[in-house]
């Protein structure tokens, strides 16, 4: 394996994410919620282990491998079922406004429980670059009286687990690539235990009518936003304080915002690369 500065390393996996939810995004009008995650999170686990294999991952302790797998239950499995029913219940700017409040979280929490030095440079870092996520989107105004609803409660679920795995994977020993394929194989085993609900509730397209192109677009971004951003972002923890890292998630918007004119040809708060699903 070769090695990547951990700067690198996480702000390839913001790159990552950005793109991941804008090709996310392009498929909920086609597509149910859970049925996206199944279908993106099943070629990740397949990569992830052949990748494994043939890269002789160094296998943990056994006493570890709960630990991993209930990181996994956490994020991305409870982490991502929340946010995605959450944004089908309220607006993608209130959503992109809770998910703002990710990295002064695990700034709080890095300090609270990791014993993490919080200097003031850093704290007015994430402040401002809180700040200029919300004006940019267009927010800073009228979003919070639409914030008081269920959709907003499970948005925040969401975030807050997602801050929380940060704190928790800080410190765990294991190599970040088996890490990564077992805590997305325990995620991938919740979304089959739950897609039956909304098998029961919907009704999906015929297969053969599914264009090749959604196709395509459904398994690389699942590679992209699950595989290769999570591999990536737990190898930067492995040499980074969290809050440091944390600080980090306000690039994705800016590369949501690049990744919308690309992929798009427009700039919307809905595909802003913030609301990570």
């Amino acid at each position: 394996m070769f090695s990547l500065s951990s700067r690198s390393a996480i702000v390839g996996a913001c790159l990552c994410w950005a793109i991941g939810t804008i090709l996310s995004k392009t498929l909920l009008s086609s597509f149910p919620p859970i049925t996206i995650l199944v279908f993106q999170l099943a070629p990740s686990v397949i990569a992830l282990w052949l990748a494994v294999v043939f890269s002789r991952s160094r296998i943990p302790p056994t006493r570890m491998l709960p630990s991993i797998a209930l990181l996994g239950l956490l994020n991305p499995g409870w982490a991502y079922t929340f946010s995605m029913f959450g944004l089908a219940e309220t607006s993608a700017s209130v959503a992109t406004l809770l998910w703002a409040f990710e990295p002064i979280l695990i700034v709080g929490l890095a300090w609270a429980f990791l014993r993490e030095r919080i200097d003031r440079q850093l704290i007015s870092l994430v402040a401002v670059a809180t700040c200029g996520v919300m004006l940019v989107n267009g927010i800073a105004s009228g979003a919070s009286s639409s914030m008081v609803n269920p959709g907003s409660a499970l948005i925040l679920a969401g975030v807050l687990c997602c801050a929380i795995y940060t704190i928790l994977a800080r410190n765990l020993a294991a190599d970040p690539l088996f890490t990564v394929a077992v805590q997305q194989t325990v995620a991938l085993g919740w979304v089959l235990a739950i897609w039956p609900f909304e098998l029961r509730s919907l009704s999906l397209p015929d297969v053969n009518a599914v264009p090749l192109q959604d196709v395509t677009t459904i398994v690389l971004s699942g590679l992209l936003y699950y595989a290769l951003a999570y591999w990536l972002y737990l190898h930067a923890l492995r040499s980074m304080p969290a809050s440091v890292a944390g600080s980090f998630f306000n690039l994705i918007p800016v590369f949501g915002v690049v990744g919308s004119l690309i992929f798009l040809g427009s700039v919307s708060p809905r595909y802003s690369g913030w609301e990570r699903l």
